[in-house]
């Protein structure tokens, strides 16, 4: 073999046919070949034992082929995939023959962005084949010969006009506050003939409107085959809820470069104190595990949200007994309403109204992976003109909610009453202060879980027809508890806006208290005077 004389070997070679394709493309699968018609030696002879030899340099395999297929990589594994990527980038940058290739470490902070970089810089400087061509500054290294340059991006300002991006890797993907930098990046590289675009990260803490859960979906979608995407190669390293987060089966599924980055013996440290303490299981399973975990200050279950989430018809809801709560919040963010219809039998119909200034819309909309402009051209938040809330808008909407309800009482903030309030209490308004503090909160907010972990789809009992902008909010809450046990919404913890659920909490609490006027004998009609 290779010249020189071995004794009696096999050969043996692995050769994939059309009809057992080994890939997802439909471009290399046509270009296998059809099955042999007469018999080999495969259908006769089978591999019955493999022994492990000692371990030999094994070159990288690559996909050779003038499209250079794939434009955008997404990878998710738990740790140490930074280093990783920025082996792709220096490739990208001097060995890739693109003349003036742009290549970026994009992150959502430049202390990030540099975990990708320096080490690219350590190799750029160190390495005789690497380093005679090229000129490394502060925050970028410029191979000279080609006139390419990697350097770092953590905001939108970092990239030249008409950027034009021939590589990018995009870290932490789900520190990434908004999705405006990504798609810059992205966008960027309409221009070239083969870029190439890595996405790594590991997992988030489960929000539903980040820019990470909108790619994590898609990749899994395109993963499973129900989307077709021929340019993109993802993969997920993750347990799935089945798994057993102990097994060492599990911690190899989810970790590729298991027993040599990170170690055997740190894993099973990692596992051994998220066993013995509940606090850093959250942790354990979404760093290690690439687990999608709600953060510990998560209050409300998002499934059993959405279990009760049932149909509400407003025009149905007409003249019956009616229970608000009003946030006015500050005057440049959102305000909400929202009205709770008890019906008698233990459930509640429920029914928001959202306010945002024109110019929080911007801001609303980053937060939301762009939903917030959705929701609004759907009537689910009502935009008033200017960088303030104008209150006249609220004022007229409850006027109108006072008409076509049974409005028994709505709960406000004292601390942050203003005239609005004054002028609804003119307008017939039956407005009652409520404090934001543990003793009025926590009963009501500790209600607020049980109806939605008692209702279900054949009985719910917190009906709010699935409106997502409330939806959002529910995955934002959190709260903060005292010595006691004692609740209340927190929106310090929270992960953004909780004003309309703060809102229905305050509802719940009026519904759960009110008390009729006491009815006057001299108000029955049918006294009579002698």
């Amino acid at each position: 073999m290779d010249g020189r004389d071995c004794g009696p070997r096999w050969r043996v070679t692995w050769t994939a046919r059309r009809d057992r394709s080994p890939f997802r493309l439909n471009r290399k699968t046509r270009l296998l070949r059809a099955a042999p018609k007469r018999t080999t030696r495969a259908s006769t002879c089978a591999v019955v034992a493999v022994e492990p030899v000692d371990s030999v340099l094994t070159r990288c395999i690559a996909v050779e082929h003038p499209s250079r297929q794939f434009l955008v990589g997404e990878g998710l594994i738990p740790t140490h995939n930074t280093t990783l990527a920025g082996g792709i980038a220096t490739y990208l940058t001097a060995a890739d023959a693109e003349a003036g290739a742009q290549v970026y470490a994009v992150a959502s902070g430049r202390d990030q962005a540099r975990y990708c970089f320096d080490p690219v810089k350590q190799i750029a400087e160190k390495s005789p084949s690497l380093s005679p061509y090229v000129k490394t500054l502060s925050n970028r290294i410029i191979h000279e010969p080609s006139g390419s340059f990697f350097a770092v991006v953590s905001k939108l300002a970092d990239l030249l006009h008409g950027a034009n991006i021939h590589g990018a890797v995009v870290d932490e993907l789900h520190i990434h506050r908004s999705p405006d930098l990504v798609d810059a990046v992205e966008t960027g590289t309409g221009s070239r003939t083969q870029p190439l675009v890595v996405i790594i990260t590991t997992a988030d803490d489960g929000r539903i409107t980040t820019i990470y859960a909108r790619r994590r979906d898609y990749v899994e979608k395109v993963a499973r085959g129900s989307l077709s995407d021929p340019s993109l190669y993802g993969v997920v390293w993750a347990a799935s809820e089945a798994d057993d987060p102990y097994d060492e089966a599990t911690i190899r599924k989810a970790n590729p470069g298991y027993g040599i980055s990170p170690s055997r013996d740190y894993l099973a440290e990692a596992a051994n104190e998220a066993r013995n303490s509940p606090a850093d299981l959250a942790k354990y399973l979404r760093l290690h595990l690439g687990v999608r975990v709600k953060g510990e200050n998560k209050f409300l279950d998002l499934p059993a949200w959405d279990r009760n989430a049932s149909l509400v018809d407003e025009r149905a809801l007409a003249g019956r007994s009616a229970y608000g709560g009003l946030d006015l919040a500050s005057t440049s963010d959102l305000c909400a309403l929202c009205w709770v219809f008890p019906d008698g039998t233990g459930g509640h119909d429920l029914l928001w109204r959202l306010w945002a200034p024109e110019g929080a819309m911007n801001r609303l909309a980053t937060t939301t992976a762009g939903q917030a402009q959705v929701w609004a051209r759907r009537g689910l938040i009502q935009v008033t003109p200017g960088d303030v809330a104008d209150y006249d808008y609220i004022r007229e909407q409850i006027k109108t909610d006072l008409d076509a309800f049974a409005v028994r009482e709505i709960a406000y903030d004292p601390w942050n009453s203003s005239q609005l309030v004054t002028d609804l209490v003119s307008d017939g308004a039956p407005m009652v202060k409520q404090r934001q503090g543990f003793a009025s909160m926590s009963a009501p907010t500790k209600e607020l879980q049980r109806l939605m972990l008692a209702g279900s789809e054949d009985n719910p009992l917190l009906r709010h027809g699935g409106n997502p902008a409330a939806r959002w909010q529910v995955d934002n809450f959190a709260v903060e508890m005292d010595p006691a046990g004692n609740v209340k919404p927190s929106k310090r913890n929270s992960a953004d806006k909780i004003d309309g659920i703060v809102a229905l909490i305050m509802a719940l609490d009026r519904a759960a208290h009110y008390v009729p006027p006491r009815r006057s004998a001299y108000d029955d009609g049918d006294l009579e005077v002698v």
